[in-house]
């Protein structure tokens, strides 16, 4: 318990890193803040697309399918292991900008570095949260390798502006997962993807 905490708190701050990055610039050695309408916009109609498509929901079917073929049926916490798991190392910029890399240039040096990152991660978790992290090296595969075969077709949609909408809104709900992690699940993640996509257009 103790430990799910800590990484909890880690995972909070390493939300809320990326959104001081994104949201806050020097001008003239005053702090300005931006982005603020697009991030509520993106969030709420991200939200509402999700909680119709019940997002977290089919997440959640595809843990206990998952947690049932491996062998896993008796361990208690497995579908949340993996659903949390799964959004930690799948959302943020990394994982795209990676893919996109490793598609058009053949450069994986992203992918790798962000592999490192993952692998320290799952291990911790998979030691406080149980198995169902593992698994979670499933959607990472399915999400960074349809990113890396529609890499040149999505290259231009991707421009500096939406990357940074999409690392801004990405470092929203990866502190939403931190926050379910310290106080128990209040916030539906996964029903929170699509304001990914919103962002970006």
């Amino acid at each position: 318990d103790a430990l799910m905490r800590a990484m909890g708190v880690c995972v909070l701050l390493v939300g809320l890193a990326g959104v001081m990055e994104k949201m806050l610039t020097v001008q003239g050695g005053t702090l300005t803040s931006g982005g603020t309408m697009m991030l509520v916009v993106s969030i709420a109609l991200g939200g509402l697309v999700g909680e119709l498509l019940n997002l977290e929901g089919r997440i959640e079917q595809f843990g206990r399918w998952l947690k049932k073929k491996t062998g896993n049926s008796g361990e208690q916490g497995f579908v949340n292991a993996f659903v949390t798991a799964s959004l930690t190392v799948c959302i943020g910029a990394m994982a795209i900008v990676g893919a996109i890399e490793d598609g058009i240039f053949g450069d994986y040096s992203i992918l790798a570095t962000k592999a490192v990152l993952d692998l320290i991660i799952i291990l911790v978790m998979t030691s406080s949260m149980g198995k169902g992290c593992a698994f979670s090296a499933i959607p990472v595969a399915i999400l960074q390798g349809s990113v890396t075969l529609l890499a040149r077709f999505i290259k231009p949609i991707l421009t500096t502006e939406a990357l940074t909408n999409l690392s801004l809104v990405g470092s929203i709900l990866i502190f939403c997962v931190g926050l379910n992690l310290v106080w128990g699940k209040k916030i539906r993640v996964a029903n929170l993807l699509p304001a990914i996509v919103i962002a970006v257009i």
